[in-house]
């Protein structure tokens, strides 16, 4: 199906989510809407009037139905058609019905136990067309269009080897199709749709195609409006026709189950053709003299899991890591990707955040990378109003910066206490970041090793740490004291070392300069400086000194 109409005719019931409308002014409100109308109609007019897809598929059906909600939330008048440029000049015989796209598997159940006799075919990812043949040879192809109207793609079409130009029987037949770009082995669930889509509108868009152009695409035909009443028979006498395609993509179903399992296989098995989901219809169905360009009742779309998410900002914070390094975080209104509730992104480095220029408002697409890890992808949609940001300032953090948490030091240092109780440095069991947090949050930390004099009924009085817990946790502190030299200066933070031969005493490294470094394997001047810089730096002398009077080994 040609994207904008099924987007046109989304089911508002299965589709819109019920969360809370943004907390706007009347004025705001309609700047928000506006901007977003606009953007969409920019889409829709390079879409339909060039050939050309600006946004990827699944983030403009998510963009249309965030429209769709901020409408509803502020009582606008419904959005508008976002068809309006796509009509050509060529009525449609018989009007193209689009389809109801439905995410949610419950919505999909309660579709299928009012129904029988239920079908299973993969909802190809492509450009529709009308084909109409008069004495079983083809006359003309009709371009989706609006539904009613479309463009003459005749002459494209004529070129296409995977069309048949000649009937096997000599019949007045019309019916309706995708046309796909050709892939090879192509598993949806790992590669998405590889922009197949949007390559065929392109191609179609153009006046003339060349034969290796129309040799890369392919037919899949989903209704013959005027065939048969039985389904199964409609499919094996277009096979017989000549339209071989669609005989092996067609299941029966009985329950959501098969349902499920046959979206799982086509979604994860290898296919001719990009699929963003499976169509469900009926055997059965109204005569075609009663079809209209809107959503019929017999068939839905049951679209795969979105590869990418379209997220709202909700606000950015600064993650200061251990060496100073600071990765701008933004915190999301959760969305969900491949079964997983995301609510937050690293944008990696304020270089790229300054770049993007993010701002809390802002709509973003997400994806995951490698299936666990979530990626920003772009920005879609920036809010109107930019809020001013509190931004660190990169000079100020190194990886000799923030060894006590004050105000602006709370995030590296924490991040200093992670490492050092983690398994790069002290590995210290039961201790993770959230043990470091509820002890900062008491204030009972003051620099990197105060945790050295704590003792069990002091901890026992801190909200959140019981009897039991205290004793485990004293005891943890008490056993890494016995760990080697080596481990404590890596846990403070030592610089990489290289091939290094370290002495077993504080003492001897402290004296060595920066020439001493570099003359050691694998140091070379940057590194060297930086391990001069840290055994002089007065707050790790300092360090020292505490690990000195607790009797560590070494200091």
């Amino acid at each position: 199906m040609l994207r904008l109409l099924s987007v046109l005719l989304l089911s508002l019931t299965s589709l819109i989510s019920h969360a809370n409308c943004p907390d706007w002014s009347p004025f705001q409100a309609k700047r928000e809407i506006t901007a977003l109308q606009n953007q969409i109609n920019q889409w829709d007019d390079a879409y339909h009037r060039e050939g050309r897809s600006l946004i990827a598929d699944e983030l403009y059906d998510q963009s249309r139905t965030r429209l769709i909600e901020w409408r509803q939330c502020f009582n606008l008048p419904s959005a508008s058609e976002p068809l309006r440029t796509a009509a050509g000049p060529i009525a449609h015989p018989i009007a193209h019905t689009g389809l109801e796209k439905i995410h949610d598997a419950a919505a999909v159940e309660a579709w299928l136990r009012t129904r029988e006799d239920i079908w299973a075919q993969p909802k190809v990812d492509g450009v529709a067309v009308t084909l109409i043949y008069r004495g079983g040879l083809l006359q003309q192809a009709i371009s989706r269009g609006d539904g009613i109207k479309g463009q003459d793609w005749s002459a494209s079409v004529k070129k296409i080897g995977a069309i048949p130009q000649r009937l096997t029987q000599p019949l007045d037949l019309l019916v309706q199709g995708e046309l796909y770009w050709r892939l090879n082995e192509h598993v949806q669930a790992r590669s998405g749709s590889v922009n197949a889509r949007a390559t065929i509108a392109g191609l179609m868009g153009r006046k003339t195609l060349n034969a290796e152009q129309a040799a890369g695409i392919g037919l899949f035909v989903w209704d013959w409006p005027e065939g048969p009443d039985n389904l199964p028979e409609r499919i094996s006498t277009l096979t017989m026709l000549g339209f071989a395609s669609t005989e092996a993509y067609s299941h029966p179903v009985s329950n959501l189950a098969d349902a499920q399992q046959r979206r799982d296989h086509w979604y994860r098995s290898p296919l001719p053709f990009a699929s963003d989901g499976i169509v469900l219809r009926q055997n059965q169905r109204p005569v075609a003299e009663r079809w209209q360009a809107r959503p019929p009742y017999w068939a839905i779309a049951w679209k795969y899991p979105f590869a990418q998410a379209l997220a709202d900002v909700r606000s950015i914070n600064f993650k200061i890591g251990r060496t100073g390094r600071i990765t701008p975080v933004l915190e999301l209104a959760p969305v969900t990707l491949d079964d997983r509730q995301i609510k937050r992104v690293s944008v990696s480095s304020i270089k790229r955040w300054q770049e993007m220029d993010i701002r809390p408002g802002d709509q973003v697409a997400i994806s995951l990378a490698g299936l666990t890890i979530p990626r920003l992808d772009s920005v879609v949609l920036r809010t109107t109003e930019r809020a001013d940001m509190n931004i660190p300032n990169a000079s100020d953090f190194h990886a000799l910066s923030c060894w006590q948490p004050t105000p602006d030091c709370k995030s590296q240092f924490l991040a200093r206490l992670t490492w050092l109780g983690g398994k790069q440095g002290l590995a210290m069991p039961h201790v993770g970041r959230g043990t470091w947090e509820k002890l900062l949050e008491t204030g009972r930390l003051n620099n990197l090793l105060d945790w050295l004099t704590l003792d069990e009924p002091e901890l026992a009085n801190i909200a959140g740490f019981g009897e039991r817990s205290s004793a485990r946790l004293i005891h943890s502190f008490h056993s890494v004291r016995q760990r080697p030299f080596a481990q404590w200066l890596k846990a403070l933070g030592l610089p990489p070392t290289g091939q290094a031969i370290l002495s077993d005493s504080w003492q001897t490294l402290v004296q060595r300069d920066t020439e001493q470094w570099q003359a050691e394997a694998g140091i070379g001047p940057g590194r060297a400086a930086q391990l001069s810089a840290f055994f002089r730096d007065p707050q790790v002398l300092a360090l020292s000194e505490t690990l000195r009077a607790a009797g560590i080994d070494g200091f």
